[in-house]
């Protein structure tokens, strides 16, 4: 199962966490998936949806 929104395809961004100190190591941000039933075309789906899709109404959940 991916850790993609199935809507605007956000997925999975990877970076550095900085301490204090600067030290650096590697750390991922992972967004916000929710399993939704939503329609699609004209039918019922399940989907994997970001938060800012559900909250932004992209989504006409079932």
């Amino acid at each position: 199962m991916a850790r993609r929104c199935d809507i605007c395809g956000r997925g999975v961004a990877t970076g550095n966490a900085v301490s204090h100190s600067n030290r650096k190591t590697r750390r991922t941000w992972v967004p916000n998936l929710q399993r939704v039933r939503a329609v699609v075309n004209g039918s019922v789906q399940r989907l994997q949806v970001c938060t800012r899709c559900l909250r932004s109404g992209r989504v006409q959940r079932a």
